[in-house]
């Protein structure tokens, strides 16, 4: 029995393209690559315009309100007259030495409270207890309003610096805390690996392989550290009121509602606004261009 050779499957012809050349370039349509911008586009580019006109927006509305509702000044002042209030404490009062308490006590809180911080952070990194004991406690103060702490730490530490240092540090110390141990345990195994096999170990390892990996989540720790921080400031002086003589931009706002001067609340409020401001969109917005915006890890 003899078997039937196999069959060939005929390939297709080669088929080869003519060659073209484009000889008209003058009617190529080619997108914009690179061109440079207008005026208005470079204007309409920068961050700082935008929320400049935002904030002019709402000021705007503001005083629109209260001048076509004639809202009574006592309630709503107008933005002219709270502004001119503003003015006043600043170069007429003593607004400048109570901003510049807040700021004294503030720096110091939260320096305090990122120092304790880091302190927890590394204990967490080498130790599994530590690791714990972060979990653990971050789940039972994070929660907890500093301000419920100011009546034991005016039995602990009287009523001063000392008692507005102590809150500020529980403010900052359990965000910050939370947020990089949170940052440390997300780094990736790769990089972990990479830092042994350059022989990193111990403090070397922390500051060169894991801080840089997890420094989004480090900046927003510390900016949620901030806010907290601020926030409790001011309600704080509000309660405490003067300390030895002398108070914060939380007491000169509560002397102006104890006296009715609403256009001098509103004041207060402005430079609590603006200091805000500041903070967010000139310091930690530079730390961040400077940082993650460039190694690429935010667009």
């Amino acid at each position: 029995m003899t078997m039937a050779a196999p069959t060939r499957r005929k390939l297709p012809e080669l088929v080869i393209r003519p060659e073209f050349e484009a000889t008209d370039l003058q009617d190529a349509q080619i997108g914009d690559v690179a061109r440079r911008l207008s005026p208005i586009e470079r204007i309409w580019n920068n961050n700082g315009f935008r929320k400049a006109l935002i904030l002019l927006s709402l000021v705007a509305a503001w005083q629109t309100y209260t001048v076509v509702d004639d809202v009574e000044p006592l309630m709503f002042p107008r933005f002219t007259v709270a502004l001119e209030a503003l003015y006043q404490a600043l170069f007429h009062g003593e607004l400048i030495s109570q901003i510049w308490y807040s700021v004294k006590v503030l720096f110091m809180g939260y320096g305090a409270g990122m120092a304790i911080a880091a302190v927890l952070v590394l204990w967490a990194t080498v130790s599994r207890i530590g690791s714990d004991f972060i979990a653990m406690s971050s789940a039972m103060f994070n929660p907890l309003p500093a301000i419920a702490l100011l009546p034991l730490a005016t039995l602990w530490f009287e009523l001063g610096t000392a008692s507005l240092v102590f809150v500020l540090v529980h403010s900052v110390l359990w965000a910050v805390a939370l947020s990089t141990h949170t940052g440390f345990l997300n780094v990736s195994q790769t990089l972990r690996m990479i830092g042994r096999n350059y022989g990193l170990r111990g403090i070397g390892f922390v500051v060169k392989i894991l801080v840089p990996a997890a420094f989004p989540s480090i900046l927003a720790g510390m900016k949620i550290g901030w806010a907290f921080a601020w926030r409790t400031l001011i309600g704080a002086e509000l309660v405490f009121g003067a300390s030895s003589g002398s108070g914060g931009l939380g007491w000169f706002i509560f002397i102006g509602n104890q006296e009715f001067e609403t256009e001098k609340v509103f004041a207060g409020l402005f430079m609590v606004i603006l200091i805000g401001i500041l903070v967010e969109n000139v310091i930690f917005r530079n730390v961040e261009l400077r940082t993650v915006n460039r190694w690429g890890m935010q667009r």
